[in-house]
This record gives C-alpha cells, structure tokens and sequence, in this order.
C-alpha cells in the first residue's frame, strides 16, 4: 500500500503546483463578472478540468499517441502534444497581454465597461480551452510518473477538489490587489512562452519560472506593505496637525 501511497502523494503535489496557472487564470477572467456570478464561472471552470481530465483518461492510448511525429519542417518533427501546447501558449499570451494592456494603458471609461463586461459563455469558453491544453500536459507528465490508472484518476479528483478551495482565496486576493493581478497576468505570459518553448522542444525548467515568480511576490508584498505603513503615518500626522489647529 505505501508503494502505491507515495506516487500518489506525489503526482497530487505535482497536479496541485501545475494547476495554479489555472486557478489564475479562471481567477482572473471571473473578475470580468458581477461579483455574484464569479463563483459560478470558477466552480464550472475547474469542475469541466476535472471531467476533461478523467475523459482524456479513457482515451489515454490516444493520448500517448500525441507523442508521434505527425509532420516534419526543416528536419524537425512535429507532435500533436507540441500543436497544442504552442497553440495554448500563443492564446495565453494573447490574453495575458490584452489584460495587460486594458488594465494599465485604457483610460476611457466607455472602453473600461466594454473591458469589463464578458459573457459567460464566452469566459467559459476560454477556459476551456486552456483547460484542455493543462489537462493533456498533465495526463502526459502523470503517465510518466504511474503506471496504476487508478492513482490517476484519484490524484484528478483530489487535486481538483483542492483547487476548488483555493480559487475563491486567489480571487478574491487578486481582485483587491490591482498591482497582483498584473504580476498574475505577467506570470501567465510566462507559463504561456514555456509552452511555446516545450512545443518547440526547448525545455524551460518549471522551477526557474515559479521561483522568479515567488521572488517577485515576496517584493510586491513588501513594498505593499511598506506604502501601507507610509500612508498610515501620513494619515497620522495629518490627523495630529488637525487637532493642533
């Protein structure tokens, strides 16, 4: 039993740090919503990753078979898992720098609402769509970890599950945090040129990316922190000058 405990531990750790990209991604298109429909887009978002990815288990023959070289230009041969994380990536960089762009460079209010304003069906569909890029990346990584379906299929469920808690903390921290949700969004871009860089076959280690990440979290927490503390004197003294007048 603990031979088969600690892989799956382990691939539920790995599944977990993969799908942050995920949680922020579907955090950061909910915040296009009224606040009360936010949730419904986050638990539809992650709840269709889990059924996608216990689907593409079923088909997890077909699956390996993204691995084939399906074409080859300049002598150097194309999968269909390399289409699919270019294409994920090109769209992620789309995104990522239209959020950008309409949450620093638009100033007219008019152009903000139409910013703002996203149908859900639309969001959804976004959603999907990177949903089924993370999802084959991980069932791949996860064959190659496993080799008992079932710890995959429980490693899914399980992961999932905890991302469901997750998301509504992310999203609201990123929601109240402007500076955060850039450096999320700038994050994404960088998730999004890894998988172009993985579909060209030029491997880019995860734990440079996430580091360099966590780095510049831990600088903008500080300098929040500090303008907090700045304003907090600000007010005080304000406050002081007021009564001695």
């Amino acid at each position: 039993m603990t031979e088969q405990l600690i892989p799956l531990i382990t691939l539920i750790a790995l599944e977990v740090i993969l799908g942050i990209d995920n949680v922020i991604f579907i955090s950061i298109l909910a915040d296009k919503l009224p606040a009360h429909r936010r949730n419904t887009l986050r638990y539809w978002g992650l709840g269709l990753a889990m059924v996608m990815r216990l689907i593409l288990l079923a088909f997890i023959s077909w699956i390996l078979k993204l691995d084939e070289n399906l074409f080859t230009i300049f002598n150097r041969g194309f999968t269909g898992k390399d289409l699919i994380l270019i294409t994920g990536g090109v769209f992620l960089l789309y995104k990522s720098t239209k959020e950008i762009y309409e949450g620093t460079e638009l100033k007219d209010p008019d152009a903000d609402v139409k910013a703002k304003t996203g149908t859900f069906r639309q969001l959804l569909g976004e959603i999907i769509l990177l949903d089924l890029v993370f999802s084959i990346d991980s069932i791949i990584t996860a064959v190659g970890m496993v080799n008992e379906l079932w710890v995959m299929y429980t490693a899914v469920v399980v992961t999932v599950i905890i991302m469901l808690f997750a998301s509504g903390p992310i999203s609201s921290f990123i929601s109240r945090h402007p500076s955060f949700k850039i450096l999320a969004l700038c994050f994404l871009m960088l998730i999004g040129v890894s998988l172009i860089a993985e579909g060209l076959e030029f491997k880019i280690p995860k734990g440079y990316i996430y580091f360099s990440m966590a780095f510049a979290f831990l600088v903008d927490i500080i300098q929040m922190n500090t303008v907090g503390k700045h304003a907090a004197q600000k007010q005080s003294l304000t406050s002081k000058t007021n009564q001695n007048e």
